[in-house]
């Protein structure tokens, strides 16, 4: 009976290793900023208008062989704003669009990531504008991990997206410039990160 107890013991002991590890195997990843970006697009009556946030942050924890210990989690300031017009990016700023002042920051949150396929990742999660929470699910491909050619001592992962928005879902804006037929609502929104983990 010792025994039995002294090898249930020792199965306890290499499971609960073995689950560490499995936890610990979903890698965090460093955003490397001077390679990443936030665009978007939007319709200005017969044009596109094009942008992106210059300040944002956040964390990625990423292991294809470990999705449900992966996460991505993005902060962006909204003030950072940025379509090369100075009083157009204080417009978005403002509380017709953005409103910055109050709400300074958007985020977005993933609870869970899947496996689409042929590089895809489904990422799903909450997407916080003008302190409201949406669920928000987007695919990014992961375009490939390998050793930095530039940087001794470090892996390099890179992961492309693009998904489709309305912005007047988020609050962002009162319909007011869509229905006068000046800006639309529908946001494409681009996502491309590379971001570094030591190796």
């Amino acid at each position: 009976m010792k025994k039995y107890k002294i090898f249930t013991l020792i199965a306890v002991i290499v499971t609960l290793g073995t689950s560490s590890a499995a936890i610990a195997a979903a890698r965090q990843w460093e955003i490397d900023k001077p390679h990443a970006n936030f665009y978007f697009s939007v319709d200005h009556i017969y044009s596109k208008v094009r942008g992106h946030f210059d300040e944002f942050s956040g964390q990625v924890h990423f292991d294809p062989a470990n999705l449900a210990e992966s996460s991505f989690v993005f902060d962006i300031q909204v003030d950072s704003i940025t379509t090369a017009v100075a009083k157009r990016d204080k417009h978005l700023q403002s509380a017709d669009f953005f409103d910055a002042d109050s709400f300074p920051l958007m985020s977005f949150r993933s609870t869970s990531i899947t496996d689409a396929g042929n590089g895809v990742y489904q990422v799903n999660g909450t997407f916080t504008v003008k302190g409201a929470d949406h669920d928000l699910n987007f695919p990014l491909t992961l375009a490939g991990i390998k050793d930095h050619p530039a940087a001794e001592g470090k892996e390099v992962a890179g992961f492309n997206g693009s998904l489709t928005i309305d912005r007047l879902q988020y609050g962002v804006g009162t319909g007011k410039f869509y229905d006068l037929g000046i800006v639309g609502k529908d946001v494409e929104v681009f996502i491309s990160l590379e971001v570094l983990a030591d190796k």
